[in-house]
């Protein structure tokens, strides 16, 4: 199910995932979106202006209340940035989701924005990328990123959350495997055959 709260593009993502291989539907229906298997929350954008649209379509109750319930739900781009604390865009902080601890900044780069192809550095074991060589790239399109990853597993029971790393003049997160909470900064939709077998690796855990 791909969440339409009116900041992402959603029929990109309806067809990605339908080439691999999932029965989708774009929905901003609350039941619906509660119910779903799979919950997919993309984002385009200003980040704060992402938060208000996600908030009035009760996205960040849906998106709580899932992973309260271990129910999968995959957030792309900005859609992975509101996952975090908060975001600094000129100099104006908005609150995020708070589901991960740390501030979506600034890239800290010459070229800004970061926009093209880009490798990354996943961990052993991954899910997300399994299946995927060391040099395959992946489409990034954003000014903003997280550089600081901080998290603190207070649950000995909890496997610690799965962080790849790209750089873009400093590293920066570029994705997230958590639990039942996964996230891309790349658009895996527009990554071609890389980013089809990372949402078929999405797709079949669900």
């Amino acid at each position: 199910m791909v969440f339409d709260y009116g900041f992402g593009n959603v029929r990109s993502a309806e067809r990605a995932l339908a080439r691999a291989g999932a029965d989708v539907e774009i929905t901003r229906d609350f039941d619906k979106a509660m119910n779903a298997d799979g919950l997919l929350v993309p984002g385009v954008g200003a980040f704060a202006a992402c938060m208000k649209g996600l908030k009035e379509a009760r996205g960040d109750w849906i998106v709580d209340r899932r992973l309260a319930g271990g129910r999968p739900v995959m957030g792309i781009c900005v859609g992975m940035q509101i996952l975090f604390a908060r975001g600094i865009e000129h100099g104006v902080e908005a609150e995020g989701l708070d589901e991960w601890p740390g501030s979506v900044e600034p890239l800290q780069a010459d070229v800004v924005p970061h926009m093209g192809w880009n490798t990354v550095d996943a961990p052993e074991h991954s899910r997300l990328f399994a299946g995927l060589d060391d040099d395959a790239r992946f489409y990034f399109v954003h000014s903003y990123a997280v550089h600081d990853w901080s998290f603190e597993v207070t649950n000995a029971a909890m496997e610690p959350p799965l962080v790849t790393w790209t750089t873009h003049g400093k590293p920066f997160v570029a994705a997230v495997e958590n639990g039942s909470l996964w996230a891309t900064q790349f658009h895996p939709e527009k990554s071609g055959d890389a980013g089809a077998q990372l949402l078929t690796n999405w797709i079949g855990t669900l």
